[in-house]
């Protein structure tokens, strides 16, 4: 492994999911949590927010797409309040609402369902992935980023952002050639850990120093 891999891992190998109090597992709670993290890190907010409205909707009984459902509308702006998600707490509370019932309708309450639906592909499921509102390509991107810790036929998944922390932090930028740093399994927290670098010149300069 590339010196400047292991310093990035050791720094700042974490799935966002993780950050979030996630346990990414191919279970149908952990991968509607992340869904739900994906649809909050899309809009135009910090990670920070995110993670912090995330781990409220989840501790006020989101954590399931039935419990989100069961949430009231006001219930869901209330936890995206305490977590100071608060410019797009009113559209979000409603999106999370509708995704939720999606999820119910369409997957049975259980993603797991959707890589047969998609066949594993990997662009028939960003399709399917934008069918919930608030995910479009960025969502797509963290979803699929993060998933592929447990989806292996997602790897390797190094969206634009990841693709620019290897750019700065000197790596390649090839996915194929990427995916060669690091163990299979650890795909998912190099990623996230390149996207850190993309988003923060401080660490990326640690790290190459």
């Amino acid at each position: 492994m590339d010196a400047v891999v292991k310093r990035l891992m050791r720094e700042a190998g974490r799935t966002y999911a993780e950050e979030a109090g996630i346990p990414l597992k191919d279970q149908p709670a952990a991968l509607w949590k992340l869904l739900v993290l994906a649809n909050l890190m899309s809009a135009r907010i910090t990670a920070g927010i995110a993670l912090a409205a995330a781990r409220e909707l989840f501790e006020a009984g989101g954590g399931t797409p039935r419990g989100m459902g069961r949430l009231s509308w006001q219930d869901r702006v209330g936890a995206l309040g305490r977590g100071h998600y608060v410019r797009y707490d009113e559209s979000t509370a409603t999106r999370l609402g509708e995704m939720a019932e999606l999820v119910q309708d369409k997957y049975g309450g259980d993603l797991r369902r959707l890589p047969v639906t998609a066949e594993r592909d990997v662009g028939r499921a960003g399709d399917l992935l934008r069918e919930f509102k608030g995910i479009g390509p960025t969502g797509v991107d963290i979803f699929c980023r993060e998933a592929q810790a447990v989806w292996p036929w997602l790897r390797p998944y190094f969206d634009d952002q990841a693709r620019k922390g290897a750019d700065r932090l000197g790596l390649p930028t090839d996915p194929e050639k990427l995916a060669a740093e690091v163990p299979g399994k650890e795909l998912g927290r190099f990623a996230a850990a390149l996207v850190r670098a993309a988003r923060d010149k401080k660490l990326a300069d640690s790290v190459k120093s």
